[in-house]
């Protein structure tokens, strides 16, 4: 059996029916762009979210009270979250050693304004190392420090959204007072914009003042929103977890084997990316499965045409029998015909689909990344699907019998 003068045969009997042919592979142009494009912007939505979660540091932690809602969705009682106190900060500080920064956080939204001009934003009330946790930078002027804290100083670092909507362009906003719940608060600060992350919210929309001076001015409380803190490295923050727990633990006097449960929650950013990308990868599966129903479809398009050759070709196949050639060399060319038209539309369809997926990028600004892999199981899938809906038509011209082929008008 000669494999290439087969494959010239099957090139030259596909050639002979080019518009037949052509719309046999347009299925699968279809289906595999659509799988490639699904993966792409899948693929994109991931890495676009676990590159947002890591600029806000991998190795945060992010300690808050008990939860809000009990067994059923029933709240629980408002104290269960009042539970993080300025006692459990100064214990953390004291104790912690995977641990490198730590703030606490408490935050009230509001309207600031300045002259005439307003905006709303929120205030975060937070210790100096809140820079450093969520890898802010300072752009101009300078952070608030620990005697600001101790004072409880009505001073504030803000983002470039509050700079453009309160101050317009060319005007230096350090030294500035601006005012928030009528609170004035003196800008010290500007942060480095970071823009807008994956949930669309404005991340240079904020301001930062210390912790002290929100509790007392402004929220008029004496608990924790949150506690942030950052651990040693990515890797210890599993072990840092538990340092944090047990420091609550003890400042809390829950006992560890007196059954209660803790009255706070501890969460690391790599817990909350890997859930993110578990969601992102379980959506992604979802949309590849529905495009590659349009592969199935294909298939069935595709046996038919080689249905429906097989039966014009009868005679021919006839002939090739009388002058020697045997069932499974005739079954051979119909199955490479058939995974010819398969994988020349697997080919066309990987490059539409990175072209689109392309032009989604440029054109809607969508995250997308087309994983090499997926050109691969393209390819692969394609040429199942060539044998797997080939088979039956060469099935059925090997088993032709040649007296009766020859005679078929």
């Amino acid at each position: 059996m000669d494999i290439l003068n087969l494959l010239k045969v099957s090139i030259h009997a596909v050639s002979n029916n080019k518009m037949r042919s052509f719309l046999s592979m347009l299925g699968i142009i279809i289906g595999v762009a659509a799988v490639i494009i699904m993966m792409a912007i899948g693929q994109g939505s991931k890495e676009s979210i676990r590159s947002e979660l890591s600029t806000m540091g991998t190795n945060l932690l992010t300690i808050r009270p008990g939860a809000d809602t009990g067994p059923g969705g029933v709240r629980q009682d408002p104290s269960a979250m009042q539970t993080l106190k300025p006692a459990d900060y100064e214990k953390i500080l004291a104790e912690k050693k995977l641990v490198t920064n730590v703030s606490p956080e408490v935050n009230a939204s509001g309207q600031v304004v300045f002259g005439n001009k307003n905006t709303s934003t929120t205030v975060y009330g937070e210790s100096p190392e809140y820079l450093n946790i969520k890898l802010w930078d300072i752009e101009e002027g300078v952070c608030f420090n620990e005697e600001d804290i101790k004072k409880s100083a009505k001073v504030a670092v803000i983002g470039k959204t509050i700079v453009d909507e309160l101050f317009g362009e060319g005007v230096d906003p350090i030294g500035k007072t601006i005012r928030f719940k009528s609170i004035p608060f003196r800008v010290i600060g500007v942060l480095k914009s970071k823009g807008y992350n994956s949930w669309g919210m404005d991340q240079d929309n904020v301001m930062i003042a210390p912790y002290t001076t929100v509790m007392k001015r402004i929220a008029a409380q004496t608990f924790f929103s949150s506690i942030n803190c950052s651990a040693v490295t990515e890797e210890l923050s599993d072990a840092a977890i538990e340092e944090l727990q047990q420091i609550l633990r003890e400042s809390h006097k829950i006992k560890d084997n007196s059954g209660d449960s803790d009255d706070f929650q501890i969460r690391s950013q790599a817990e909350m990316m890997e859930t993110m990308s578990s969601t992102m990868d379980m959506i992604t599966i979802i949309l590849v499965v529905a495009a590659a129903f349009s592969l199935l479809v294909a298939g069935i398009g595709i046996m038919n045409i080689m249905l429906v050759s097989v039966t014009e070709r009868t005679k021919e196949i006839g002939l090739r029998m009388a002058v020697g050639a045997t069932g499974f060399v005739i079954s051979m060319q119909f199955l490479i015909e058939s995974i010819l038209i398969s994988v020349t539309g697997g080919f066309l369809g990987v490059i539409t689909g990175c072209v689109i997926a392309e032009f989604v990028v440029t054109q809607f600004g969508m995250p997308s990344s087309v994983p090499m892999w997926s050109i691969w199981v393209s390819f692969a899938v394609c040429s199942f699907i060539g044998v797997l809906f080939g088979y039956i038509p060469a099935r059925k011209a090997a088993n032709m019998d040649p007296i009766e082929a020859i005679r078929h008008e």
